[in-house]
């Protein structure tokens, strides 16, 4: 049972997310040869806060000038 976990920033619609599983589940289902119902997809919304890349906060990054 292939098993998807999706982490983004908030500010998707509904629609937005109910087409990134649609396609997401077709697409797993093509490659691995399994049906709809094998797919689970968690979305996950993750405020700017509480993700950092190169140590710095996505929140804190919008600050600083590009490298």
């Amino acid at each position: 049972m292939p098993h998807i976990t999706v982490q983004m920033f908030p500010g998707r619609s509904i629609e937005q997310k109910r087409a990134l599983v649609a396609e997401l589940t077709r697409t797993t289902c093509a490659v691995l040869g399994c049906g709809p119902g094998a797919v689970s997809i968690i979305l996950s919304d993750v405020a700017p806060h509480d993700w950092a890349e190169a140590g710095v906060l996505y929140s804190d990054a919008k600050a600083q000038p590009s490298e």
